[in-house]
């Protein structure tokens, strides 16, 4: 039986912690093979040993990846540069509401407290942003690793051992594999 050297890390919950295949201590980390035939539990220190395993990187994901941050920062400036225009435009009817004022005080009043509502609306949208981002930063792809060649090939040594345990105790519960007593007389 061949395992494939691709390895997904997957988290369980703390309660369901086991001891890591190397040092032994709780861990909550997982590597299962991609056709869940084959898994151990691992601390997340070990991960970031090269000698132990190395991280597979998909490219194209990442180059999406990054496409779609730079897409998403171009159109926050995008809508805060629309937003400085828009002050500026108020500002500027703001001037011409000042020399209104000097004219008819009751109805600036009026104008600023519509002006006030305004400003009280931008930062509840500023809120849904912050939101946005933290929700991007939870939804992360599991990593995916290759062993080094020496523990892919312990990895193997276990699952054949395993099997060959099974195997002989098939045989040993088999009445047909002990050799039966002779009938004959000598």
């Amino acid at each position: 039986m061949s395992l494939p050297n691709i390895w997904h890390h997957r988290k369980v919950a703390d309660t369901s912690a086991k001891g890591c295949e190397i040092c032994f201590k709780p861990s909550t980390s997982v590597l299962i093979t991609p056709d869940k035939q084959d898994f151990f539990y691992v601390c997340p220190a070990h991960l970031k040993d090269r000698g132990f395993c190395s991280p597979i990187i998909d490219h194209d994901a990442v180059a999406a990846k990054k496409k779609k941050e730079m897409d998403e920062e171009v159109e926050r400036l995008k809508k805060e540069y629309e937003e400085k225009q828009r002050k500026k435009k108020e500002k500027e009817a703001d001037k011409e509401k000042d020399n209104d004022k000097q004219k008819d005080k009751k109805d600036s009043k009026e104008k600023e407290e519509d002006n006030g509502e305004k400003k009280e609306e931008s930062p509840s949208g500023d809120k849904g942003k912050s939101k946005d981002k933290n929700q991007a930063e939870v939804e992360e792809e599991p990593r995916v690793f290759a062993l080094q060649r020496v523990f892919h090939q312990r990895r193997l040594d276990r699952k054949r051992q395993a099997e060959m345990a099974k195997r002989n105790r098939e045989r040993l519960n088999n009445p047909n594999f002990f050799p039966s007593v002779p009938k004959d007389l000598p």
